[in-house]
């Protein structure tokens, strides 16, 4: 049994981006294993790959120099698609313990050898067979399904703050519903991570490729919105810093895409801080566990703005909360570590610049005690703020 997993970079723009690498990757180790399998073989393909990888891998493999057509002995190869749910930061508590397997293909057998090895630790309720095209289509379909929640959410939050709502309020009434549930409805800045705009993407060049014109639309504005949140949130930052902040310094509290994880592909907080950048401010950057070098590579922009070293006059990288407010004009919450929930305020009030703004994009616990110590505070989804 040969398994097969591709994590390629996903590119910047374009219907179905990373899908040409992707599927070369993948011929790439398809050539290998028709060359060098012995035996009959079960090629599982295990990560986020464009729907209808299996026929690639199938013609391939049918079209190889390496079969022998008069052969007694000729090598079959069997084709599984056994997509990974796993999310960053509880991986291995997903491997262990995980809502679901999914397992796709055509041969019975062959879909018997992988699932016996999941029934060593998995309970035969959660594995669930299907054809290898409805695997293939889940996993982009489960990754685009959890970036909508965050999408519609954080659509809902632009509501509240014009109507004088509380996110927080309605989001708690939205998930008590058991149809709706409480999870992925947190507001926040904008999904980030490998996969999310990846998997959409490849949805909708799907869509795209079926005429499925309006569909494609769909997927597309979850990824259109999910832009708009982060620069509707510069906007929101410039307007209540008098219009203008050049020369402001501002604070950022986190530049990692989620909390317990040191990836920041994606990030929103990349987009938030390159707008703050162009629109002349300063910038501190910290964050618990990424480091300097990769803010350092994600700020590289060719625009007008020099972004080529961390000790640059447009931002630096802090290594502590205290230093990184030193002076700041606004804080910027951006990842929701733990270690932000609860913040010295009164430190904090004392050490930024007057008046003193906090903007948080991740529901901060402890935010009516930043008001006594006299600091403005911006909620995300707070039309009271």
């Amino acid at each position: 049994m040969i398994f097969i997993s591709v994590n390629t970079p996903t590119k910047k723009s374009g219907i179905g981006a990373g899908k040409a690498s992707d599927l070369s990757y993948v011929e790439a180790s398809t050539r290998q294993i028709a060359k060098y399998a012995k035996t009959n073989t079960i090629i599982v393909e295990k990560s986020t790959l464009p729907v209808r990888t299996a026929d690639t891998i199938k013609n391939i493999l049918s079209n190889s120099n390496d079969f022998d057509e008069n052969s007694e002995l000729k090598k079959k190869f069997y084709i599984l698609s056994n997509p990974e749910f796993l999310s960053e930061g509880n991986a291995i508590k997903d491997l262990e313990s995980p809502d679901r397997v999914l397992i796709g293909g055509e041969n019975k057998e062959a879909i018997n050898e992988l699932k016996n090895i999941y029934l060593k630790w998995v309970d035969d309720k959660k594995i669930i067979t299907t054809n290898i095209w409805s695997a293939e289509l889940s996993k982009l379909a489960s990754n685009a399904f959890l970036a909508q929640r965050i999408s519609s959410i954080n659509s809902l939050s632009a509501l509240c703050e014009a109507s004088g709502a509380d996110i927080k309020e309605v989001k708690n009434a939205i998930g008590s519903d058991s149809r709706i549930g409480n999870k992925f409805i947190n507001p926040g800045p904008g999904f980030g991570g490998s996969c999310f705009k990846k998997d959409i993407l490849n949805l909708v060049y799907l869509c795209e490729f079926y005429n499925l014109k309006e569909v494609a639309l769909y997927w597309q504005n979850v990824l259109d919105l999910n832009q708009w949140q982060k620069n509707r949130l510069t906007k929101i930052i410039v307007e209540k810093l008098f219009g203008n902040i050049s020369e402001k310094k501002i604070a950022i509290l986190g530049f990692a895409f989620k909390a317990q994880t040191n990836d920041t592909r994606e990030s929103s907080a990349i987009d938030i801080c390159k707008n703050l950048l162009q629109e002349g401010s300063n910038l501190s950057i910290y964050d618990p566990k990424v480091k300097a070098i990769q803010v350092e590579n994600a700020l590289k922009i060719k625009e007008n703005i020099n972004l080529d070293s961390h000790n640059n006059a447009n931002w630096h990288f802090s290594k502590s909360i205290q230093s990184c407010i030193e002076g700041a004009d606004a804080v910027l919450i951006l990842t929701e570590w733990a270690e932000f929930e609860d913040l010295d305020w009164n430190m904090i009030s004392k050490k930024m610049r007057k008046p003193s703004w906090v903007f948080d994009t991740r529901c901060t616990k402890n935010l009516d005690l930043a008001k006594k110590y006299g600091l403005n505070i911006w909620n995300i989804g707070n039309g009271m703020s």
